[in-house]
């Protein structure tokens, strides 16, 4: 009898184990099941539905009639082939490139600047946060009435000083650097404020460590501000590039894509083909590259940024 017990005595204890195992894995996933459930059905759905629509011919018919044809790679043929798509690829990288370069380095210097505490410097930090509160198509307006060449603000401002009205948004020259400067204009609060909240929490002991070592001004911001925030800036960086990749309000305000197509993007091609041609099959291809592009940025930059901060 002692032995039998010896011998089940091992196997009962593995058993009770994996028991225990099996209850902590499950409670974890118990806990996780929510916020996968909310993913999988608002963003996983979506995202399936829209390159299965992609791979039909959908139409406005297809709302009454349910019938979708499959057409397979038939829109990505015609987007591909469509001569507008290297503009809009080459648009839509201008227009994040100089929106974000912008958009950072404003932001940045201007989150160094308010970390110095001065009279009402709470109260202009307040007013900086304007320009992201006001609804994007109503700051639309208001910046096409400024640009406006005939009665705009800004020409009349500059008129003062002898120069000559200028097509801020009729010329095909000018008109993707005017749209950029008024997406700069609206990220930089959000630059500012997370930016702001990353160099609140670098110790200022570091600071008063390092000058007296001779490190001030920029060998302090080099070597002490910038790796602290450095975390921040890669979420500042990947949600601003993404973000700014599928703007479509701003630029529909402004331009509607125009002139000659200078400030159409992949995301206002999109938007026509889907809700202007009805070409829901033709938009929802466009949509899917640009997620492609989206996801390609995010992956490679968090690649980088984590080998950086490894090393």
């Amino acid at each position: 009898m002692t032995s039998v017990s010896a011998r089940l005595g091992p196997g009962t204890a593995r058993a009770t184990r994996r028991r225990r195992h099996v209850g902590r894995y499950f409670t974890r996933w118990l806990f996780v099941a929510p916020a996968v459930l909310f993913v999988l059905v608002f963003f996983g759905y979506p995202i399936v539905q829209n390159v299965v629509m992609s791979l039909q011919n959908y139409t406005t018919t297809t709302f009454y009639t349910g019938v979708a044809p499959w057409v397979g790679g038939a829109n990505y043929s015609a987007v591909f082939s469509n001569p507008l798509f290297w503009t809009t690829v080459i648009n839509t990288a201008l227009f994040t490139v100089g929106s974000i370069v912008l958009q950072f380095s404003l932001g940045l210097g201007l989150a160094l600047f308010f970390k110095r505490h001065f009279p009402l410097s709470g109260f202009l930090r307040s007013l900086l946060l304007l320009p992201w509160l006001i609804p994007l198509i109503a700051s639309a307006a208001v910046w096409k009435w400024i640009l406006d060449q005939g009665s705009g603000a800004l020409n009349q401002f500059l008129g003062i000083f002898g120069v000559h009205a200028i097509p801020w948004l009729v010329s095909p020259n000018l008109a993707l650097l005017a749209v950029i400067g008024v997406n700069i204009w609206l990220g930089i609060p959000f630059n500012t404020t997370i930016l702001y909240s990353g160099l609140q929490g670098v110790p200022e002991e570091l600071y008063e460590a390092a000058s007296l070592d001779g490190a001030v001004g920029w060998r302090a911001f080099w070597h002490i501000t910038w790796p602290s925030i450095r975390s921040v800036v890669s979420v500042v960086i990947v949600l601003g590039v993404v973000y700014t990749l599928k703007v479509v309000d701003i630029i529909l305000g402004l331009t509607g894509g125009g002139p000659a197509n200078s400030t159409q993007t992949l995301a206002t091609w999109a938007y026509q083909n889907s809700f202007v041609q009805f070409a829901f099959g033709r938009g929802a291809a466009i949509s899917n590259v640009l997620i492609v592009v989206s996801l390609l940025f995010a992956i490679v930059y968090l690649y980088i940024n984590r080998k950086a901060v490894d090393e």
